[in-house]
């Protein structure tokens, strides 16, 4: 089975110095047929004023993954965590048994343009923790971003869950097999793609559900798109 989440279908959260779209329930967004996608929880789009900001808020038994599309995104922990995340790079926070956070947009002039990610661990109450990295320019191929193990220089998570990203320019074509025993998340960041004959563009996603072959990735338009491809353990 295929799941179609268009863009225009998303949760929106505006709040003055905040542009939120939520792909699932989130905060005052409540939607009882969106709560998840198996352990992925939240796939927030936040764009946050100059100078504005999440002050600090406590989280448990979460692993928050931000990646940064534009601007400059200030963030601190109370695991000793922190540092300013920039386009194209992944920032990793294992809120373990409790940790107070807090993300501001780094600059005064300019606003910040990221997701935030939310996956469900498959360990309660464990140690907090933080990393951060490249996502990679990408072009050519997949990279690996997050794994349970750290392989390939990717951050290392605590869910049986992998994390791949691309930036298929137009006419690049790449492809995933699909195991029907996982679960298979696509995410459009920006850009355009056409997967197995369906057009989709930034805010677009699709998720994969007891489906076999495989998945076929074409980059459109005049600039690189930028996917997210999440391959997570069904529950």
């Amino acid at each position: 089975m295929i799941v179609e989440r268009p863009s225009s279908a998303r949760g929106r959260v505006q709040a003055g110095w905040l542009d939120s779209r939520h792909t699932f329930s989130f905060g005052g967004y409540y939607d009882p047929a969106w709560m998840g996608f198996g352990p992925l929880r939240v796939i927030n789009e936040d764009r946050v004023a100059a100078g504005a900001g999440f002050s600090p808020h406590r989280h448990a038994n979460m692993e928050i993954l931000s990646y940064v599309l534009s601007g400059g995104l200030a963030h601190k922990d109370s695991s000793g965590g922190g540092g300013t995340i920039r386009p194209g790079e992944l920032q990793w926070m294992s809120a373990g048994h409790g940790v107070e956070h807090s993300e501001y947009n780094a600059s005064d002039a300019e606003p910040v343009h990221f997701l935030q990610i939310w996956i469900q661990p498959d360990r309660l109450n464990a140690q907090p923790a933080y990393a951060q990295r490249e996502a990679g320019a990408g072009g050519e191929g997949w990279t690996l971003l997050a794994s349970p193990d750290g392989a390939d220089g990717s951050i290392a998570i605590r869910q049986q869950a992998w994390l791949h990203g691309a930036r298929p320019v137009a006419g690049a074509a790449l492809q995933r097999e699909l195991d029907p025993a996982r679960l298979y998340w696509l995410h459009v960041a920006e850009g355009e793609v056409e997967a197995n004959g369906r057009r989709l563009q930034a805010g677009d996603a699709l998720g994969y559900r007891e489906e076999g072959g495989a998945l076929r990735l074409v980059g459109l338009g005049d600039e690189a798109a930028n996917v997210l491809w999440f391959d997570l353990p069904a529950q």
